[in-house]
């Protein structure tokens, strides 16, 4: 019998005995998860951030937009130039970037100092969003890639949803410089739980390392990455500015926020349940949502009522546009995950700064009321773009499995060994 099918054999007979590594993924959770609460806080503390700095609440803005800019300058460079490194010491160099960045927000006296940590911090946070797919996949089973990439990256979209409301919420509490402090020690509680609970990954070398050209030029990459930059720069234009809006239409930030956050929670659970078997469906009805949504404000949005109800409709397809489009890429790339989820990292932060820039140019300019007509306008540009994206990008039907690569059996079993050896061995 040829050594290949002992191997398969041998894999087959171990994984009954083998449970998915929940810790060591949860710690990749909860590194995307403060990715994006980093990233996304100020949008809920604009007005503390104003008047503590003493600038407007447009320029506040722009915490949001550099960090984002550190993020799509960063991302796919420097996943490229790291992919031979391990993948522990890497993700913990991003960790301490943001103790750092956000530590030095906190204690900043000048918009100068605030917007060059945001830029580095944003910086480590395009690197760890293009590692955090791959490095799941490296530590389990090739069979469990599904689960692993769902719980390994379901911090993004939490945090996505619920980023701004917990600023806001944190910002009565503490106010907006204590809201960063918190943000740091628990960037140091994660560091020590990397450590201690997530085993090392070897990096990529050789002809394992996918080329950015052929990434790129994967079918269906290019379409996601429209559909992201479309559909994000809309969430962002009305998401960063969204206390002046609910202002404007005489309702609670926080409880619009609430009820955006909540809906979104439902979202992350139905895609969840749903995104192995209508991927494409799921996508097409979150946008379209976004996209009736925005042309609903557009109409009404002065009153109240509308304004909650269309945070709750936001919120739910919100909620799992941050899975669907990471899954989306991971099945078109295969084995250029890391490279296609760099990617991912660049066009959504590209968006966010962009929604930031033109949010901020829209509310100076002519007030609240710009916000919805813009976004509706980009909402459609994104659903008639996954539309006509059916083969490669969005496909209808059961998601193809993922492929994989050498690294990932030989990392999965090496780290299975280790966790089936007696206390005095290891």
């Amino acid at each position: 019998m040829p050594p290949s099918s002992n191997k398969r054999r041998v894999e087959a007979s171990v994984a009954p005995r083998s449970k998915l590594p929940t810790a060591a993924l949860a710690g990749l959770a909860a590194s995307g998860f403060l990715c994006i609460v980093t990233e996304t806080l100020p949008a809920g503390l604009l007005p503390q951030i104003a008047s503590g700095l003493q600038i407007s609440e447009a320029i506040a803005g722009q915490l949001v937009a550099v960090y984002a800019l550190g993020s799509l300058l960063a991302a796919i460079p420097l996943t490229s130039l790291t992919q031979g490194l391990r993948r522990r010491p890497v993700l913990l160099t991003t960790i301490i970037c943001f103790v750092v960045g956000n530590t030095l927000t906190a204690w900043a006296g000048s918009i100068t100092v605030v917007l060059v940590a945001r830029f580095v911090a944003g910086c480590a946070a395009g690197l760890a969003w293009g590692i955090l797919a791959g490095y799941a996949r490296s530590i389990v089973r090739a069979d469990q890639t599904g689960p692993a990439m769902a719980l390994a990256m379901v911090g993004v979209p939490l945090a996505l949803s619920l980023g701004v409301p917990i600023g806001t919420f944190l910002g009565g509490l503490v106010g907006w410089r204590g809201s960063f402090l918190i943000l740091s020690a628990l960037s140091v509680v994660l560091i020590g739980w990397i450590i201690f609970k997530v085993p090392d990954a070897p990096g990529r070398t050789g002809d394992n390392r996918p080329s950015l050209r052929r990434v790129v030029a994967t079918p269906g990459i290019i379409p996601i990455l429209l559909v992201i930059l479309a559909w994000m720069t809309g969430h962002n234009i009305l998401y960063t500015y969204i206390a002046p809006f609910a202002t404007a239409a005489s309702v609670r930030v926080d409880l619009v926020l609430l009820a955006f956050g909540i809906s979104s929670l439902v979202g992350i659970w139905i895609v969840g349940r749903l995104v192995d078997r209508m991927l494409r469906m799921l996508v097409l009805l979150a946008i379209g949502a976004f996209a009736a949504v925005a042309v609903f404000l557009s109409l009404i949005g002065g009153q109240g009522l509308a304004v909650y109800a269309a945070a709750v409709v936001w919120g739910l397809g919100f909620g799992g546009a941050g899975a669907m489009m990471q899954t989306a890429s991971a099945d078109a790339a295969g084995d250029g995950v890391d490279l296609a989820q760099a990617m991912v990292t660049t066009a959504w932060n590209l968006a966010i700064a962009a929604g930031g820039s033109l949010g901020g140019v829209l509310l100076t300019t002519g007030g609240t009321t710009l916000l919805p007509p813009a976004v509706a306008a980009l909402a459609v540009a994104a659903f008639l773009i996954a539309l006509a994206a059916r083969r490669f990008a969005f496909p209808p039907g059961h998601r193809t499995p993922l492929t994989t690569d050498p690294t990932i059996s030989s990392t999965f079993h090496s780290f299975l060994r280790k966790a089936a050896a007696p206390d005095d061995v290891r």
